[in-house]
């Protein structure tokens, strides 16, 4: 996943100086995090939808869900920011069933 959101120059460090090659490998640090907080937030979201909606989830199955996974990051193009739920400060999750953009 890092070297997705490092994809800038190559992904090679720019900085001439070992403070601003720290700083560069400190804000990747920061940026991987925060996705991985967040893919973490949404799989939790959505086995707990699967479970509520009476599917079968089996926890050798959970066990192996990963956060670092990076297929939906859209590192170049356009961001939109929705509204999210004020009940559990999420987006709501995209329903498997209906046809977006994205799949397109």
């Amino acid at each position: 996943m890092a070297r997705k959101v490092f994809h800038g120059k190559r992904s090679q460090l720019h900085q001439k100086y070992r403070e601003g090659q720290e700083d560069q490998l400190g804000g990747l640090g920061i940026v991987v995090n925060a996705i991985t907080l967040w893919n973490t937030r949404y799989l939790d979201a959505a086995v707990a939808q699967l479970r509520a909606q009476g599917q079968p989830v089996r926890e050798e199955d959970v066990a192996r869900l990963s956060p670092l996974g990076h297929a939906h990051l859209n590192e170049l193009g356009r961001y939109s920011f929705p509204t999210l739920e004020k009940t559990t400060g999420l987006r709501p999750l995209r329903d498997p069933n209906t046809e977006t953009a994205a799949d397109e």
